[in-house]
């Protein structure tokens, strides 16, 4: 089967390192996407994939916070909006982390500046 490889079992017995793998390479092949159809050259190209695989890398990092933050607490759900689902931040544990990390690359990387409309 595919994913036999856990991630972290006592966290989050569903993650495996194939998906770690997958989640990747899905995230340089979007970077590349974005990057053809912005024109980029090869060093900021170069610059999106690393980026954006950065943010790949803390998303699972987040996502494994929040389900080591629930088993400590002893919960199975965050909330009960989206019951069976593990609650909204279950929906969203990955982007809390990533979305600042990427914003804080891409800032620095001068690609995202205020004042500018």
């Amino acid at each position: 089967a595919f994913g036999k490889a856990k991630l972290a079992p006592r966290v989050s017995p569903g993650k495996s390192w194939a998906g770690v793998w997958g989640g990747l390479m899905a995230v340089g092949v979007f970077a590349l996407v974005v990057s053809w159809l912005a024109s980029a050259g090869t060093v900021q190209t170069s610059l999106l994939i690393v980026a954006s695989l950065a943010t790949g890398l803390v998303s699972v990092l987040g996502d494994l916070l929040e389900s080591m933050l629930k088993r400590h607490r002893g919960i199975k759900d965050s909330s009960q909006l989206l019951p069976g689902h593990g609650g909204i931040m279950d929906r969203i544990d990955s982007l809390t982390a990533a979305i600042p990390v990427f914003a804080l690359i891409i800032t620095q990387l001068g690609w995202l500046t205020t004042g500018h409309w």
